[in-house]
């Protein structure tokens, strides 16, 4: 009985098939191979540097190639341009000249003490720091009319997402931090 199968179980063996994968493992593959030749395709391909330059007449920007050596593209007399003029860059943040105050919106004691300890030690003008009474979606920094860049910078330091404009009640010479939670 042990030697060999009878002829029903050979008939039935022969019945099964084959088993094919699952769509989800063709969709993989299919991914796999996409990739693989987006990846051949495009590894050689140098990057692509574009000069952006403001035009002085209207304030419109142009993004297209600009020419290195050749001859200009308008022999139009009425057109001027003055390499020599100095571009307009904002002055750099500097932290110390930037006065900061820090409010806690949470139930963590000593929370808006130790984040303003922590502004100072980075170099900033920490002021002051007390509790805040209302409802704030995020831990945010605020920032009086042109101050939003001293506004991202602080936020950089302080890994905080979300920047807004000054309330009307909120100081309109300092950064104003209210935290919702502990900073990272």
């Amino acid at each position: 009985m042990h030697g060999r199968p009878s002829p029903d179980q050979v008939r039935h063996r022969d019945q099964r098939g084959a088993v094919l994968p699952s769509p989800v493992v063709w969709l993989s593959i299919i991914a796999v191979v996409v990739a693989a030749v987006a990846f051949v395709a495009t590894r050689d391909a140098d990057p692509e540097e574009r000069e952006i330059t403001t035009s002085s007449s209207n304030g419109e920007t142009s993004d297209s190639p600009t020419p290195t050596d050749e001859e200009p593209e308008s022999d139009d007399p009425t057109e001027t341009t003055t390499p020599d003029e100095p571009e307009k860059t904002k002055p750099p943040v500097v932290r110390s000249e930037v006065g900061v105050v820090v409010f806690n919106n949470t139930s963590i004691s000593g929370l808006a003490s130790e984040t303003l300890a922590r502004v100072q030690e980075i170099g900033w003008n920490g002021l002051a720091a007390d509790d805040w009474y209302g409802t704030i979606p995020a831990t945010t920094v605020y920032f009086p009319p042109g101050m939003r860049d001293a506004a991202q910078k602080l936020a950089l330091d302080l890994g905080v997402q979300r920047l807004m404009p000054a309330d009307a009640g909120m100081s309109d010479t300092n950064l104003t931090v209210i935290l919702t939670g502990a900073l990272s």
